[in-house]
């Protein structure tokens, strides 16, 4: 499982950029850093709570950062989603040796590049290697949760390079880590972006493994859970 040390509850204000949110603490606006660059306008919305995560280091310029936010939903239950786009391959790292996917003595490696592309892990398990790509997801509708939220060439690039790999003796994957409980299914969002769906069934196809996983959030922590049901076929 993966933590957070130091984490207080906040108010959302607003967000005057992508990579900062004003956020209301005990009655004191302050500045937080949003570890998410996505768009996430169904998350961010006024006076909703989020979660920050405190830090010690003297020398930045604001000592929060925005990791979690409650999504209130007509008709459901509320749902915690995590926001940090840097915890999802940590929390890749932590369920392989659980998944079942390769041996308790696989080694892992992160950030390893191939061709133009830099993956997230490389795996080597034998004579078995592979190249693992991780996608945090917090988008959900009705409890069925979708990637990306906005164009995204980089991930259709990565997902070339990881059918490339293929040619090489690799095995590839892509796995979606959604940052919340409570959904039922996964799918690409063809409407913001149908070319990255159209790569993500095209790499389907031609061997590229496409994985799932839900996790259990709390405001202080994650951890991977259970695979989701996917449909890909736009």
């Amino acid at each position: 499982m993966m933590r957070y040390n130091n984490i207080v509850s906040a108010r959302f204000v607003s967000r005057p950029n992508r990579f900062i949110a004003m956020v209301d603490i005990g009655g004191e606006v302050c500045t937080a850093h949003v570890k998410n660059t996505g768009r996430c306008r169904e998350l961010l919305t006024s006076g909703c709570e989020v979660w920050l995560d405190v830090s010690d280091n003297l020398q930045r310029k604001t000592k929060y950062d925005l990791i979690a936010v409650k999504k209130q939903r007509d008709g459901l239950p509320d749902l915690i989603i995590n926001m940090d786009s840097q915890i999802p391959n940590a929390a890749v790292c932590e369920w392989l040796p659980r998944s079942g996917l390769f041996s308790a003595d696989a080694v892992l490696r992160r950030e390893v590049n191939y061709g133009s592309s830099r993956f997230d892990i490389r795996v080597e398990d034998g004579q078995r290697k592979a190249f693992i790509e991780v996608k945090g997801v917090t988008l959900e509708q009705n409890g069925i949760a979708m990637f990306p939220d906005a164009p995204t060439q980089r991930g259709i690039k990565h997902l070339t390079e990881l059918a490339n790999s293929l040619r090489d003796g690799y095995e590839a994957y892509v796995v979606f880590v959604i940052q919340m409980k409570g959904v039922h299914e996964f799918r690409p969002n063809d409407i913001t972006h149908k070319a990255f769906g159209d790569s993500l069934r095209r790499a389907a196809s031609e061997g590229v493994r496409i994985i799932a996983v839900d996790c259990n959030v709390t405001p202080d922590s994650i951890k991977i859970d259970s695979e989701i049901k996917i449909k890909i076929m736009s």
